[in-house]
């Protein structure tokens, strides 16, 4: 196969690329990396120095794209499937999808990130301060997608989009740390849609096996 993704099945950046792969049905060999053996990370770091999932190979057009939102900007240009448009032709509709993709990247997927890598240090390590800060930011960004999701199906309105792949994982993590509760029904409903949305329950289902090493 020509396109080749470097991943890990628990590495929610890759859950985003996944998800867009797997809605339109993009061939491509997954490569799984495990970067705590040190010659599969020191091989890794070869192809992309900064040692961070996702990374695309693409053979056939001798190209190596990192960053999971220019990867589905990739595919959807040089292999757009026939299935799901995930960045709209209009400019100004592809811009709105790259703001909400850049939100719950942002305001959401890294906060999430703060509070799980500070349960793997050692307890003299930790960062307590920050994590409150980051629990702050999540209940925060949890209050303005609320009030957007009132009126939406998916993050844009009726169309799956780049930002629909941006929350998955990012909701999907999010409400283990900072569990959503009662008081934002419409993105637990939200959560619940995009759970069974065939692509991110595939990516869900391919995960199951490597939850047990999720910290907490």
């Amino acid at each position: 196969m020509a396109l080749t993704l470097y991943m890990h099945p628990l590495a929610s950046f890759c859950w985003k690329v996944l998800i867009a792969l797997y809605e339109n049905d993009t061939p491509f060999t997954p490569e799984l990396v495990d970067l705590a053996d040190p010659a599969q990370r020191e091989a890794f770091n070869k192809l992309w120095p900064i040692g961070k999932f996702p990374l695309l190979r693409d053979q056939a057009r001798g190209q190596l794209v990192p960053e999971s939102s220019i990867i589905i900007e990739y595919l959807q240009q040089h292999y757009p499937g026939r299935n799901t448009r995930l960045i709209p032709a209009d400019a100004d509709l592809a811009r709105d999808v790259r703001l909400r993709d850049r939100f719950y990247d942002r305001y959401v997927h890294e906060p999430m990130q703060k509070i799980v890598l500070d349960k793997l240090r050692q307890q003299d390590q930790r960062d307590g301060y920050g994590v409150e800060e980051a629990k702050g930011q999540l209940r925060a960004s949890y209050d303005i997608i609320e009030g957007e999701m009132a009126d939406r199906l998916w993050a844009m309105g009726g169309d799956f989009s780049m930002a629909d792949c941006s929350a998955s994982p990012a909701l999907y993590y999010a409400n283990l740390v900072v569990p959503l509760g009662t008081a934002h029904p419409n993105v637990a409903a939200y959560l619940e849609r995009l759970k069974q949305r065939p692509s991110f329950a595939r990516v869900l289902a391919e995960a199951q096996p490597y939850f047990a090493m999720f910290p907490g």
